[in-house]
């Protein structure tokens, strides 16, 4: 292989991406015409220029890996011809939901970068990479050349010109890339060899924390740099009052600096280490963010002589050099980024590098949206470099932590007993807690008595505490939009019910994907992180609420950022199971679900005393009027979770404990997919938890649209009370008799309940109507704890029938993890509920005008499920009707709620 081959690689690789990245930008320029033509709010407008940004994103990753398949030569040219033919068409549009569609197309250009990186890595050897892959991600100027060039010919011909010449210019070099490239060594020799790397070897290094670490690094210096490349020409103009021309070649500055130096900082990276180079990129970024996101400011000060005032103001030069300093070092660290990747993962550069390309192209994509949404909610433009303040601030704290484990481990002990601070060189050395548990075996009787019980104890009280606050935020919308017409919001009863319901969608959602996540992270980090998420729903109900000019949409994401407490619940099971021996497992699970879930009715019983005072004053924003007597501060129902929110994580971050060996591969869980008795148990479950969890976010809303009278909200909170205590103190009932049985009758329960809210709503008696609700929350506690007591009993019949080759100890370890795993997810597919409950009742009243439609829904349901539970399991015959009295001598077990 020649130095020309390689060159010739490089310089035709980097013509191709500058190419590409000009028209994946092109939206920063033709988005503002297109803004003006269709009148698009500041949130339309960043979901339309960050809409190619998802295509490029997403597309990475497989196109990365398609390259590590195929050959770069091949996938890089039908990339650009497919984005050429998209380009052009945009011409074709003519309203926001054609031309989002087109923008998609658009996107693919964006791919190119993953294409481009295995590529040219193929060609060079460990110590050019940096500096090769430096050059071709100096590419990222096409974002300079589009805002440089586009706005002189979209001033002369229109934006179509734009799109066409773009577009026209990428199919040409899409031909010259295919006659003039060559095919790199690594493809050549795979293809003699006749191998070729399988989608599953490629994607195995996905597992490891520290692609995601990565990933979050390039989310900032590629990710922030994209959006600040799209929003710059529109912040310019807004807040300068630049004409279209000088903000763009303002913006090219940036551009500019965030592009070309990146061959310099794969230099650096060479000479100096890649971890070197981003200390420096995220530590000056930092300082120049805080110094752009200090908005204009006006000061008084009251002094000796009379007020003092002045001003602050960063004017149009000072910021157009602090940009171009900021895209100095974001160029520094793509480079730094990067570097790492061919020398950790040399025979995975295409997965690798397409998730860590695919993460950061995605901070273009969400960036742009934050930024239009924080402007929106906030009115302060700066807002968008605060943002990405908070950003580089974790990322630069993840990154040092990091680097601080590993050099912990690579020197072993003597480095753990030097004090943080030279000054402290010589005092008494302070004990550090035992973060990791190297060794837990809570089976052995001596080591749960001297040392394991105080452990697990400890967990579980900060897991219950950290639970009830996700349960909080996770149900808090059920109060919030009762609300929301009394202060302004001009919403319909479906678009309310939507806003009630969609947080059980997410939460459900999430769940699935959470309970994997303690054996990826360990219990203490995911705890910590899952609850610090939290915040984010709590601050933005607290801002969004404030205005009612807030866009329906901004409601809809806020509902579905809800969903991180629901998520919350399967990952806190998850760890909890981990830490208690067998025989108090099931206590210790019942107080972690039944305590957690009292969260519903903290939520319901705290917010209608919070939102009738100003409890944080100034601080958070004036009251609504609803009234000319009456105010509310409904911001207080997303502050007020902030302090105890802020407090849960430190507490778990600094009291709790991952278990070393607590590991579990979803292919070991899997098996639970090709079981029947794991989707009867997600039936039942819906029916019982599905109900708790639904009727805890439609209740609220269903009493205050039936009966707008009475001030319902003192009240609702008891019923996610009844349910949560009825869950943690009946389930010695399930024990003497039986979870099959006692589910029977909680069905039938169940059915006269709802049978009975049908009655009183038709007679209009708001007493009878609470009562039946009591009711149908009592009985779904009392079947949350007896479906799950039946769940260890049935996996114990059916795995020594199926698994007959399985010695004792094989089989417990078997039954232990099956029943775990349709425990998690039982528990994640009843969660739906939270979401189809609410929108039925919307659904309902649409139709009809009333919730009895929705109501005879769910009796005819709990039919189905009183059927069900007969015939599978109670009936003489069924699998549980002999075991649960006890005809065939074997034990019930303990119940395992979840």
């Amino acid at each position: 292989m020649g130095s020309g081959k390689e060159w010739r690689a490089l310089s035709l690789s980097t013509v191709a991406f500058t190419t590409c990245f000009a028209v994946w930008t092109i939206f920063a320029i033709i988005g503002i015409e297109i803004k003006a033509e269709l009148g698009l709010s500041e949130t339309e407008f960043g979901l339309l220029v960050a809409t190619p940004v998802l295509t490029g994103s997403l597309t990475r990753l497989i196109l990365g890996i398609w390259t590590e398949q195929f050959g770069g030569r091949l996938v890089f040219t039908v990339q650009m011809l497919v984005t050429a033919a998209a380009t052009w068409g945009l011409t074709q549009a003519d309203s926001f939901a054609t031309y989002i569609l087109a923008a998609l197309g658009v996107g693919v250009a964006g791919g190119s970068f993953a294409v481009g990186v295995t590529f040219v890595s193929h060609w060079f050897p460990k110590a050019r990479q940096g500096m090769a892959l430096g050059v071709f991600g100096a590419g990222n100027v096409g974002s300079a050349l589009t805002t440089f060039v586009a706005p002189l010919v979209m001033v002369a011909w229109g934006w179509e010109a734009v799109a066409q010449i773009w577009a026209a210019a990428l199919a040409l070099v899409a031909v010259v890339f295919w006659l003039f490239a060559r095919d790199d060594p690594e493809s050549i020799a795979r293809r003699r060899a006749g191998r070729r790397p399988s989608f599953a070897d490629q994607i195995a290094p996905l597992r490891n924390l520290q692609v995601w670490r990565f990933s979050l690094y390039y989310f900032f210096v590629f990710g922030a740099f994209v959006a600040l490349a799209l929003w710059l020409p529109n912040y310019l103009v807004e807040v300068y009052d630049a004409d279209i021309r000088t903000a763009g070649m303002a913006a090219a500055m940036f551009s500019l600096a965030a592009s070309l130096f990146r061959a310099y900082g794969g230099q650096l990276s060479d000479r100096k280490g890649a971890r070197t180079v981003l200390y420096w990129t995220f530590g000056f970024s930092m300082i120049v963010l805080l110094m752009l996101s200090y908005p204009p400011t006006d000061y008084v000060i009251h002094g000796v002589r009379g007020p003092i005032a002045f001003s602050t103001q960063m004017d149009f030069g000072p910021f157009v050099f602090a940009i171009f300093v900021l895209g100095f070092f974001m160029s520094l660290g793509k480079a730094a980024v990067f570097k790492h990747i061919p020398v950790y993962y040399p025979k995975h550069v295409g997965s690798v590098g397409g998730l860590v390309g695919m993460i950061g192209g995605l901070g273009g994509f969400v960036l742009p949206i934050a930024f239009g949404a924080l402007l929106d909610l906030t009115g302060i433009y700066t807002s968008c470099f605060a943002f990405l303040f908070l950003i580089v601030g974790m990322a630069l704290v993840w990154m040092h932590l990091s680097i601080r484990e590993m050099e912990k481990s690579a020197r072993g002990v003597p480095l753990d007993e030097l004090p943080e601070l030279p000054e402290m060189q010589g005092f008494p050395a302070i004990a550090k807690p035992e973060r990791v548990l190297e060794t837990w075996n809570p089976e052995d009787a001596e080591f749960w008595e001297t040392t394991g019980r105080r452990i697990a104890t400890r967990n579980l009280w900060i897991s219950i505490v950290c639970l009830l606050f996700a349960f909080s935020v996770w149900m808090v919308w059920s109060v919030v939009v009762a609300k929301l017409p009394l202060i302004g919001f001009d919403f319909t009863a479906a678009q309310l019910f939507w806003l009630a319901a969609l947080p059980g969608l997410s939460g459900a959602t999430f769940r699935i994907f959470y309970s994997f996540m303690v054996p990826i992270f360990g219990g203490r980090l995911w705890t910590t992180i899952s609850t610090a998420s939290l915040m984010l729903p709590a601050f933005g109900i607290g801002y969004a609420v404030q205005n009612p000019e807030t866009p329906y949409f901004i409601f809809l994401v806020l509902a579905l950022l809800c969903g991180f407490g629901g998520g919350n619940f399967a990952s806190s099971m998850a760890n909890i199971g981990f830490f208690f021996p067998k025989k108090e497992k099931g206590a210790a699970l019942g107080k972690n679900a039944g305590l957690g879930n009292l969260g519903v009715s903290v939520m319901q019983f705290l917010i209608p005393v919070v939102i009738t005072v100003g409890v944080f004053g100034a601080l958070g924003g004036p009251p609504q009027q609803v009234s000319e007597s009456e105010q509310l501060w409904l911001q207080n129902a997303g502050f007020v979770w902030v302090p105890f929110i802020a407090v849960a994580t430190i507490a778990a971050w600094v009291g709790m404990n991952d278990i070393a060996d607590a590991k579990a591969s979803f292919s070991e869980q899997a098996i639970i997919f090709q079981r029947k008795h794991n989707w009867i148990m997600c039936l039942l479950y819906t029916g019982t938890f599905g109900s708790f969890i639904g009727f805890s976010a439609g209740f609220p809303l269903l009493a205050n649209t039936a009966f707008p009278e009475v001030n319902s909200l003192r009240f609702v909170f008891l019923g996610p009370l009844v349910g949560a205590l009825s869950r943690a103190w009946t389930g010695w009932i399930a024990d003497k008799y039986g979870g099959a049985r006692v589910t029977l009758w909680v069905f039938i329960g169940m059915i006269v309940a709802a049978l009975g809210v049908l009655f009183f709503l038709s007679v209009g008696s708001f007493i009878g109507f609470f009562a039946m609700f009591m009711a149908l929350f009592f009985f779904t506690g009392v079947g949350n704890s007896s479906t799950f007591q039946m769940i260890p009993n049935i996996v114990g019949d059916y795995v020594p029938r199926l698994m007959p080759e399985l010695d004792a100890d094989a089989r417990r370890r078997q039954i232990e993890r099956e029943s775990a795993a349709i425990t998690a997810f039982t528990s994640a597919i009843a969660a739906y509920g939270a979401f189809f409950i609410p929108k039925a009742y919307g659904s309902s009243i649409a139709a009809t005008g009333s919730a009895n439609l929705a109501l005879w829904g769910f009796v005819i349901f709990y039919v189905i499920c009183l059927a069900v539970t007969w015939f599978w399991y109670e009936r003489r015959g069924g699998l549980l009707h002999d075991m649960e009295r006890r005809r065939s001598g074997k034990p019930i077990g303990d119940a395992q709620p979840a």
